[in-house]
């Protein structure tokens, strides 16, 4: 990743496709932890590929490339969160053919996560699901490290209660501290 990231910065267009045709799928599963709407999945991904290609001469390390992408990806989605002057209860649809195909306690996980508040969800997924670090999580979403470390915490406890109760919650019900 870092040849390519290196190669991207001198000027190489095909280094950055191949950076980002390596990120998409995580880019769009964190996207979707954000955003409810398919359309606007899909205008913050177009903005954050944009942005970091107009701005790969702002990157300063190469080997934190993905935090950066990372950073730009959720504020763009928080940007279009402000835009639409809404708040969004990720929810995971399937239709009878797809359900097939996922396990069931995958899709019970997604939909505990998606009760879960706003500022646990995010650093649970980007930890748990995803593997990024303590340190990392708290340059994405520009929070103190003490504060990723206490929610985390905290969100795995309330995780695990969910999860526990996960049949006796209504639907889209928050889960909070």
């Amino acid at each position: 990743m870092k040849k390519l990231v290196n190669k991207a910065l001198r000027g190489d267009k095909d280094a950055f496709v191949a950076i980002i045709e390596k990120n998409k799928l995580q880019m769009y599963k964190i996207a979707r932890c954000y955003l409810n709407s398919e359309e606007d999945i899909g205008d913050a991904l177009q903005e954050t590929i944009l942005s970091c290609y107009k701005n790969l001469h702002t990157l300063r390390n190469p080997a934190f490339f993905k935090t950066w992408m990372i950073k730009i990806l959720i504020n763009h989605c928080r940007d279009i969160l402000r835009s639409n002057q809404r708040r969004v209860c990720v929810e995971t649809d399937f239709t009878d053919n797809q359900s097939e195909i996922y396990d069931e306690h995958l899709i019970e996980f997604w939909d505990v996560i998606n009760r879960l508040d706003d500022k646990y969800r995010a650093i649970i997924v980007l930890n748990c699901v995803y593997g990024f670090r303590i340190r990392e999580i708290s340059e994405i979403l520009e929070i103190n490290e003490n504060t990723v470390s206490t929610r985390l915490r905290r969100g795995k406890v309330l995780l695990k209660k969910a999860y526990r109760v996960s049949n006796v919650l209504p639907d889209h019900e928050e889960v909070n501290e």
